[in-house]
């Protein structure tokens, strides 16, 4: 398979990913102060610290703002880690290899695309539940119809294993939403306040109906194991590296405990650490330092990717070879702390 089609179809699928995963930090952040009013109005700067962002933020915005944090993070073309400017890449990502796409994937992709660009600033605003549920929608249909329409081959297994890389760093940085800005004082923790906020915290994930049925009462323990452990759920840590892990064997023919790539080996242990740890364990050793432990770890499954699969293209193939590096230096930029 050309390195230039492996490429565009990891950073596809993990630029749409990402753009969902923006609006659900988003979503949290604005459930939670609707239902809490102005006991957390100062919340907004630790939501852009959580995404990586906050330098770039405050020197071009100064004090964060509801407003300036949602313009920022949703329609600023300048922030390479906002939706519009993810899918801008990622339908650019698609125009590349189109002729290696379903047209389907193409067509939506573009609707996705030009739905956002289009979108009135001050209406959504007002109306963010439609926009980031519409965002959330179009980001899901896509990933329905390249699961649906493409063959399971090495084009396929990038495209997953870009999403799911995307999803698990995403995922975990959902959680850190709950650590910087709805973390309670050890009084509050399991009073009503504490449990309406995991409650926000699992729909933000799409994933509180599916954490009812397995574990019924909210409690923070099994809500971090939920999140970042459980086996079943598509939206945990765990299982999104599992996933990931299955493409990346798919792709280079390794049997399950051999590796041929470095990044065969660094995600595989990864992965591996997750299935003896506990939730009581990372609660224990601190929610933020073990998930800065995981998002460091999968930076480097991405820099050894980068190096087995896309650093490879001629040295006269100069644009190519550049867009790789553009993309791989703004998914650093999307995990840094």
């Amino acid at each position: 398979m050309l390195s230039r089609v492996a490429d565009s179809v990891f950073w596809l699928s993990r630029y749409v990913e990402r753009a969902e995963n923006v609006a659900r930090f988003l979503d949290v952040n604005m459930h939670m102060t609707l239902d809490l009013g102005d006991s957390l109005s100062q919340q907004w700067e630790p939501l852009v610290a959580t995404t990586g962002d906050y330098k770039t933020f405050s020197e071009r915005h100064g004090p964060a703002t509801r407003d300036s944090v949602w313009q920022f993070l949703t329609f600023d073309r300048k922030n390479p880690n906002s939706i519009v400017s993810c899918l801008y890449s990622a339908r650019e990502n698609a125009r590349t290899i189109r002729g290696s796409l379903p047209s389907e994937v193409w067509e939506e992709l573009n609707k996705f695309y030009l739905f956002v660009r289009g979108a009135d600033v001050p209406n959504a605003l007002e109306n963010t539940t439609h926009f980031l549920g519409e965002v959330k929608r179009y980001s899901q249909l896509l990933v329905g119809i390249m699961e649906s329409l493409m063959s399971r081959n090495e084009a396929w297994h990038f495209g997953r294993m870009g999403r799911n890389l995307e999803r698990a760093d995403k995922t975990s940085r959902i959680l850190d939403v709950k650590y910087f800005i709805l973390l309670p004082t050890t009084s509050e923790v399991a009073a009503p306040l504490d449990v309406i906020q995991w409650a926000a915290l699992l729909k933000s994930a799409s994933a509180l109906e599916m954490y009812r049925r397995v574990r019924g009462r909210i409690a923070p323990e099994h809500v971090v194991g939920f999140l970042m452990l459980d086996q079943d759920f598509p939206r945990s840590v765990r299982y999104c590296l599992s996933r990931a892990e299955e493409s990346l064997r798919a792709i280079t023919g390794s049997p399950k405990g051999t590796f041929q790539l470095k990044a065969e080996k660094l995600l595989g242990r990864l992965r591996s650490e997750f299935e003896f740890t506990q939730a009581a364990d990372i609660i224990h050793s601190g929610l933020h330092e073990f998930i800065d432990r995981v998002q460091l770890s999968i930076n480097e499954v991405d820099a050894a990717i980068f190096d087995s699969f896309f650093a490879t293209q001629p040295i006269a193939n100069v644009s190519e070879q550049s867009q790789s590096q553009s993309q791989s230096q703004s998914q650093s930029s999307s995990t840094a702390e």
